[in-house]
């Protein structure tokens, strides 16, 4: 039996887990790191800590198998993140991560001076602030010197890899995300280098996510505890990973995901352009393309209304008093964005509110505002894709929120289409795992691989008198971010 190594690169947490070719998960193993934030929105990780994560789990992952059986490994990682490497492929600075918030000046330099319809020509998206473009004309301006060393400019996935083969790489879809690649056409764009002021050679090779990009060095499986030929493949950024594990992969599937932040992810044959850029066009893992809307703060709020402000683990209970006739009847509005906001906003000063409470607000209107704002954000970027001829006629939802029965009810009437739950989640680190088998010539595509291990256990069907409340709501929603922006602004 051969056996395949999947990670999940996460921003708190390397996930690793061990498949077979049947998609049996074996084992899993999760070695956390830290995070560091040297100043007020900027956020760091030390690359070495991923290494040292990696290789201390996948020697518990493997713990009592053969070490000939283990046959290859895939990565599906966080993107945007700045890791820069010098003349020695040493690492020059911490990396900067797809969370940061330094980058604003450099956002509105490559919008408004270089502006988003040349952006858009050159990339097919435009800047935000946690792309990877902005963060290297930061770190020109404030670090002259780290940016004069840089040899290698990599993603975080890309280090790993590297650190396994000795090969620069990077795969399409975490390419999509920097800002510097060409999406349509699927290379490096000059235009966007010289605007950043880099040459192609500093840029990894680009290559298909299940591509092979080689096999671990003798040096590093014996440090790993493994043996044999181990496929590397180039791996995937970790929404196009975890697309993988839900099957979003044949052209027109959705799938959204309630995680930490939030995503709205569709699986496209074609590249599509969209005119306002709100939302992202970007490179699938399976080869073709997807389209993308991120929302910056989704289960975390509600993590951060139970267990910040309610002081309560009980998740169930807080939301046992809101039934059914209460959809859609709130009071009560709430703006998520914590963290600002990314899609379709683009607004870095943006701030959570609640809104339109009174002496006769119930605990539950608050904790049901918080459900109902984060689905009137996916919806922000759902009519967006409609808009751009993109016809969505179902979804997957997955992630942490899934797992709450009213909140897929929330979604499935704010959005007016069924959404189905997948039988099993195991995240980016699955679909590196599936990537990896292909890379090995266990299967042909990502496509056999998805009609082979995923399945659906439920469907929640949108009500039509909820819908039609929820229509109203969502009206009301929509003006009230436009009221509070330039007093956002002030808040700084």
């Amino acid at each position: 039996m051969k056996y395949y190594i999947g990670a999940d690169l996460g921003t708190s947490a390397l996930k690793l887990l061990l498949a077979d070719t049947d998609g049996k998960i074996i084992n899993t193993v999760t070695k956390s790191y830290d995070v560091y934030f040297p100043n007020p929105g900027w956020s760091e990780q030390n690359p070495l800590d991923w290494w040292e994560a990696l290789v201390s789990g996948v020697k518990e992952l493997t713990d009592g198998i053969d070490k000939n059986s283990v046959s290859g490994i895939g990565v599906g990682g966080q993107m945007h993140g700045l890791v820069i490497l010098d003349e020695n492929d040493e690492v020059i600075r911490p990396a900067i991560l797809w969370n940061d918030g330094r980058t604003q000046k450099e956002v509105d330099y490559l919008n408004n001076t270089i502006g988003k319809e040349k952006l858009a020509s050159l990339t097919g998206n435009i800047a935000f602030a946690g792309f990877t473009a902005p963060k290297i004309l930061w770190l020109k301006e404030n670090e002259p010197e780290n940016f004069g060393r840089i040899s290698k400019i990599m993603l975080p996935k890309d280090y790993i890899n590297y650190r396994l083969t000795g090969v620069h790489s990077i795969d399409y879809s975490d390419a999509s995300g920097t800002l510097l690649l060409d999406v349509e056409n699927k290379c490096w764009s000059c235009e966007m280098l010289r605007i950043c002021d880099v040459s192609e050679k500093q840029l990894p090779k680009l290559f298909e996510s299940y591509d092979k990009t080689g096999v671990i060095l003798p040096e590093i499986l014996s440090e790993l505890g493994l043996d044999g030929d181990v496929t590397v493949v180039a791996g995937a950024g970790d929404n196009a990973a975890a697309a993988i594990g839900t099957g979003t992969v044949l052209n027109g599937k959705c799938n959204i995901s309630l995680g930490t932040s939030g995503t709205f992810f569709v699986s496209s044959d074609n590249y599509a352009k969209l005119n306002n850029n709100a939302i992202h066009s970007f490179c699938h893992a399976n080869g073709d393309y997807h389209i993308m809307g991120c929302i910056l703060s989704a289960a975390s709020c509600n993590k951060w209304l139970c267990e910040d402000i309610l002081k309560t683990n009980d998740y169930n209970e807080e939301q046992a008093e809101i039934t059914d006739e209460k959809l859609g009847c709130n009071d009560v509005f709430f703006l998520p964005y914590l963290m600002g906001e990314r899609s379709p906003i683009n607004d870095t000063d943006a701030r959570g509110v609640l809104i339109g409470m009174r002496l006769d607000t119930k605990r539950s209107d608050i904790v049901q505002a918080v459900l109902e704002g984060v689905a009137f954000a996916v919806r922000d970027n759902f009519e967006i894709a409609k808009e751009a001829g993109v016809n969505i006629s179902r979804s997957t939802l997955c992630g942490g929120g899934a797992k709450s029965p009213l909140w897929r009810k929330i979604m499935a009437n704010v959005l007016n289409i069924p959404i189905d739950i997948p039988s099993a989640e195991e995240g980016p680190g699955f679909g590196g795992a599936v990537l990896a088998m292909i890379g090995d010539g266990v299967y042909r595509n990502v496509s056999e691989c998805a009609e082979k291990f995923v399945s659906v256990k439920g469907t929640v069907m949108p009500d039509a008198d909820t819908v039609r409340r929820y229509n109203k709501q969502y009206n009301k929603f929509r003006q009230i971010y436009p009221s509070l922006k330039e007093v956002f602004k002030e808040l700084k």
